[in-house]
């Protein structure tokens, strides 16, 4: 009795789906225009996005300047957005805006279009062209609309991007102390600007107490490869470094390499002034 009723419903949704398809391939085909466009708002209204998508596709030229067209607009960017074409959704919902900038859906097509350019961000290891425009739509979208419901997910999404470039500049300036650890102190001198820089950009980043960690660790290694002349200021320096990363974070995640390195640099100094 089990499998006859999993055959039915599997009958039933065949049933469905064969109607769907056959009222998709009538309205495609049709010369009525009424037809494409009743038959395209069901698709869309039934969660059927892509069938929705090419159906507005074909009728959007024809809706310009029409009462239907604000409305034959916008649900194609959306479908676009819903079947994640994101490049096209974030085209269609700023011409959307040119086209009907007083519209009641002006400001939803405002933040779905700066989402699209979101949705386009790569990975944090890739180039972060498309993370700064999608930043600059969202940041301009929050200052336009500041009163809209849609700014609370907008801050979300601009706070997440940021964290994606802080996370690119983190990368790169931990990789400046992975290389200068098996160099001379010519890449370690070069890692200490990347780190310092990255503070500067960065103040209230997730990765700063990694970052003063590794300010220290680079200055611990620059101490211990100076010259005699240089090297009681380079490890006063490195101190000077520790100091500020257990004033920020007294419970360092880093405590055992920091106690460490500091004991070494205090025998080194010590040794130095005997």
């Amino acid at each position: 009795m089990f499998l006859n009723k999993r055959i039915a419903v599997i009958l039933l949704i065949s049933g469905l789906i064969t109607v769907s398809c056959n009222e998709y391939q009538q309205a495609i085909k049709s010369t009525d225009l009424k037809v494409k466009y009743d038959a395209a708002e069901t698709f869309y209204n039934q969660g059927d996005y892509r069938q929705a998508n090419r159906l507005f596709e074909q009728i959007a030229p024809k809706y310009v300047g029409k009462p239907q067209g604000e409305r034959v607009l916008f649900f194609l960017a959306d479908s676009y957005f819903k079947v994640g074409d994101y490049n096209e959704a974030g085209y269609q919902f700023e011409r959307f805006i040119k086209s009907y900038p007083n519209s009641d859906k002006a400001i939803e097509a405002a933040f779905f279009g700066a989402k699209s350019y979101y949705e386009l961000s790569p990975l944090y290891s890739l180039d972060q062209t498309d993370t700064d425009k999608a930043l600059a739509k969202l940041q301009n979208f929050i200052n336009a609309h500041a009163e809209s419901p849609f700014v609370a997910e907008a801050n979300v999404l601009a706070r997440e991007l940021s964290i994606k470039k802080e996370r690119k500049s983190f990368e790169i300036a931990k990789q400046y102390y992975k290389i200068a650890a098996g160099f001379d102190h010519i890449f370690l001198f070069a890692a200490e600007e990347a780190l310092a820089n990255f503070l500067v950009d960065f103040p209230g980043s997730p990765f700063r107490e990694e970052v003063l960690y590794l300010q220290f660790a680079t200055a611990h290694n620059l101490a211990e490869k100076s010259v005699a002349s240089k090297k009681a200021d380079r490890i006063k320096k490195a101190q000077e470094s520790m100091r500020t990363l257990l004033k920020y974070y007294p419970e360092t995640q880093f405590l055992k390499e920091v106690t460490d390195m500091s004991g070494k640099l205090d025998k080194e100094l010590e040794a130095l002034s005997e």
